[in-house]
């Protein structure tokens, strides 16, 4: 199940200062009430979580996303690890509780240089403090932006036909269209993209064109590809944040705007492709609430690459081994993606979407991407 959201107040007005939502850290809560009647009845402290590894992950061709499966595992204090695990996840659930009394918020990087003042508890990589927040959003069923966490970068940037409402840090609603109102590098996503933070008001756009690079965004712009087609662009910047992927799925689901995938053509930018509409092992229990199932690709495909002869790069031996793993990959089991990857394997390149400059500065929006949208049926 996705994690449940807090519902919005019906009475609040654009100059009330937002809240902090009022069931996001109950569940926290109740976590630590349970270890501590453990610990007052005499007993060994536990809980309880979904196991996060491959043997508990499955793919669900039906809803085209991964989910966790039901085998549970326990973590004790019996042993020495377990002990220290629980430490730190009650030293994290303090913090976080703590940043909410003081309305703040913290990156995954600043959480982990305070737990070097956690004694025992320190974290001693990133990587495990990262990994113990998403536990935590397993258990109590919520996401680390409910837990005022967010990554160090920013999200996507947005240019196109869509107008918002953003609620800013100081409570002040501000409404702007993001292409009208805002400056050549477009609208830029916060960490938080719910509800609660952004509303959509209205859009005259027909689709979405998520684009790997930034190159690639500021063409098309240039080239008014927006206006002319009545698209939305999004710049992905590489593999998408959270809060880029979680917008995009809201603009699919309550706008009904279709969604098409723009990337390099290359094993790696597949597997971007694949994160947006599939989700990634790595967020399996963020899926229903992350990916955007009805999500096409676009290019570029390895038949681009001949039909248009692009300039190429030669595979090497990762980029090889890279698609022959995708070729056992539930997320490119369909026909049409097994032939894609044969013909690069067969053939050998690979291409970025800089390479439609072959042809000029205009070919990419005004031949290659309406004739490539004109087969999808987007246009």
């Amino acid at each position: 199940m996705p994690p449940k959201r807090a519902k919005a107040s019906a009475t609040k007005t654009d100059e009330e200062p937002v809240t902090v939502r009022a069931d996001a850290l109950a569940p926290t809560l109740t976590l630590a009430k349970e270890i501590y009647a453990q610990l007052a009845g005499g007993e060994i402290p536990r809980m309880r979580l979904p196991l996060r590894t491959k043997q508990n992950l499955s793919f669900h061709p039906r809803e085209g996303v991964w989910k966790l499966g039901k085998a549970m595992g326990t973590r004790s204090a019996r042993k020495l690890d377990g002990a220290l695990m629980l430490l730190r996840t009650f030293y994290l659930v303090d913090f976080i509780n703590e940043m909410s009394a003081d309305k703040k918020t913290s990156t995954l990087r600043e959480l982990y240089y305070i737990s070097e003042g956690w004694d025992d508890a320190k974290f001693h990589s990133e990587d495990e403090s990262n990994l113990l927040i998403e536990d935590l959003e397993v258990l109590c069923d919520r996401l680390r932006e409910d837990f005022r966490l967010h990554p160090e970068e920013n999200g996507a940037s947005v240019i196109g036909d869509l107008t918002l409402k953003e609620r800013n840090r100081k409570g002040i609603v501000k409404k702007f269209n993001c292409r009208d109102d805002v400056g050549d590098g477009g609208y830029s996503l916060p960490f938080n993209v719910e509800k609660e933070k952004i509303e959509f008001v209205s859009t005259g756009a027909k689709f979405v064109v998520a684009i790997e690079c930034g190159g690639m965004v500021d063409r098309l712009a240039e080239n008014g590809f927006d206006e002319k087609y009545n698209a939305v662009l999004l710049h992905l910047k590489g593999q998408p944040a959270r809060s880029t992927r979680r917008f995009l799925k809201r603009m699919n689901e309550e706008l009904k705007l279709p969604v098409v995938v723009f990337t390099d053509g290359d094993p790696w930018s597949f597997r971007i492709f694949a994160s947006v509409a599939y989700g990634a092992i790595k967020t399996a229990h963020l899926s229903p609430y992350l990916a955007t199932p009805s999500a096409e690709f676009l290019g570029v495909t390895a038949s681009d690459i001949e039909n248009y002869d692009l300039p190429h790069d030669k595979l090497s031996e990762q980029d090889v081994r890279a698609l022959e793993a995708e070729l056992t990959d539930p997320r490119f089991g369909t026909a049409e993606w097994r032939s894609e990857i044969e013909l690069m394997l067969k053939n050998g390149k690979k291409a970025e979407q800089q390479s439609l400059a072959k042809y000029g500065l205009n070919f990419v929006t005004d031949r290659y991407l309406p004739e490539k949208l004109g087969e999808m049926g987007a246009l």
